[in-house]
């Protein structure tokens, strides 16, 4: 799979509080799979991650949203914490970034909060989506189907519920990478 992944780019939108596991592990199985991963966000630097119940690492900033072009990625990682998302959806760089992205029909993956970010983008009307479970009214006041399954795959969106999914979400991220057409919500 690895020759496959040759040449992609994945834009991993965080900034301080994202929950760690949620950004680690999917950069993790990206740069492994030789993907090419740059972390976007408000600052350049270093932000710091949210470790379950107190601060983790921290991790280095690629890209600010006034360097980043949506244009130039494959895919976008969205990681939830709750500070991360509240925080970016009160940015409107932040905001322009995602709503860009979403509507550039290319793949989009949110897991737990991070679906906060999209409602602010208005890109989850019409979309059958998981979250973590405090967002389920959240995103049905949006127009999205909320479901509770592991992994939600609708059109060009990814979405998972919480870092016990991890392994299925990297799982389905890198399948689509890899040459597998997402499939549209059943």
């Amino acid at each position: 799979m690895a020759h496959q992944m040759s040449g992609k780019k994945v834009a991993i939108v965080a900034t301080d509080g994202f929950e760690q596991a949620e950004l680690f592990e999917p950069k993790k199985a990206l740069d492994g799979a030789g993907v090419q991963t740059h972390v976007i966000s408000q600052k350049s630097g270093e932000i710091k991650g949210w470790d379950m119940t107190d601060w983790g690492k921290k991790i280095k900033v690629d890209k600010t949203f006034d360097e980043a072009k949506p244009a130039d990625y494959d895919l976008m990682v969205l990681p939830g914490g709750a500070m991360n998302p509240d925080h970016l959806r009160m940015d409107p760089k932040a905001v322009n970034f995602i709503k860009e992205f979403c509507k550039s029909g290319k793949p989009v993956a949110a897991i737990c909060h991070a679906s906060w970010t999209l409602i602010e983008a208005d890109a989850v009307r019409g979309r059958k989506m998981t979250s973590w479970p405090s967002l389920k009214t959240d995103l049905k006041n949006a127009g999205a189907n909320w479901v509770d399954e592991q992994v939600v795959v609708d059109r060009n969106f990814i979405t998972s519920r919480k870092p016990d999914d991890l392994p299925a979400f990297n799982k389905t991220i890198l399948e689509h990478l890899g040459g597998q057409q997402l499939k549209a919500a059943s």
